[in-house]
């Protein structure tokens, strides 16, 4: 085969078959495989932030750190701010639509944390088909001080800059996230950041459910990159080999 030109590879099909695959190939390794290391890195290092939660007794939340890890359990001491009370709202826990009520507590030394009291399941709307999509009755939170144990976690953010909006009488915002509620509210010193409440605290609605602590599938879908990336290389090579072969058993017949 060493008489065998490779001038076919610049023909139009075998040009566009060889573009295909190292585009392909270069995804996979590159991009896809190692977007989903990321992802199970990101994974394994929640689990392992939801776990130590556990072994760490809830401490004042006036002793965190702006860089203390999200998950860890703190205690807060103060009193509700019922009057600054917004919904975040397109919400989804345990694979269900719902809202989540938060709502500012002003501690005892005046810093104010926002507290997100939990989820609610949508009320039916008789208006709109009976779908549920409007914010049910729910109760407000206890007056008075309150000492209450959660979780810190991180903002949201707001890339988009979607600012609140008030629909069924209740200001509304979607994404859980200190800065936007500070704007809604007009609480300036509302900290970033927010806790979510453990069950039976006082003022909890439907605790947010933890994240569950497996490894996912991130893994599996990185390593099958990386074989689909090799596949395709592999079988480009295939290919080539097939297409040289039969031009020498051509090349032969014809010289013969």
């Amino acid at each position: 085969m060493d008489g065998v030109r490779l001038g076919f590879l610049l023909r139009p099909g075998w040009v566009a078959l060889t573009v295909g695959v190292v585009l392909f190939a270069t995804a996979c390794f590159t991009l896809l495989a190692p977007w989903q290391f990321r992802r199970h890195e990101e994974k394994r290092a929640l689990n392992d932030a939801v776990r130590s939660s556990f072994e760490v007794p809830p401490q004042p939340i006036d002793s965190m750190r702006p860089d203390t890890p999200q998950w860890r359990q703190v205690v807060l001491t103060g009193s509700y701010l019922a009057e600054a009370e917004v919904v975040a709202r397109l919400r989804t826990v345990e694979g269900e639509p719902a809202f989540e009520v938060l709502t500012p507590l002003r501690l005892t030394g005046g810093d104010i944390v926002l507290v997100d009291r939990g989820f609610l399941r949508p009320a039916r709307d008789r208006g709109a088909g009976g779908r549920g999509n409007q914010v049910p009755e729910y109760p407000a939170p206890p007056a008075g001080v309150v000492t209450v144990v959660g979780r810190l976690r991180h903002d949201e953010g707001n890339p988009e800059h979607r600012q609140a909006l008030t629909d069924g009488g209740r200001r509304q915002v979607y994404t859980i996230d200190a800065a936007t509620v500070a704007a809604a509210t007009g609480l300036a010193e509302l900290r970033p950041g927010y806790v979510q409440l453990n069950a039976d605290q006082p003022g909890v609605l439907g605790a947010v459910p933890l994240p569950r602590l497996d490894a996912g599938p991130y893994l599996s879908y990185a390593l099958q990159w990386l074989a689909f990336g090799i596949m395709a290389l592999v079988g480009w090579v295939i290919l080539l080999r097939r297409e040289l072969v039969e031009r020498a058993g051509a090349t032969g017949l014809d010289g013969g």
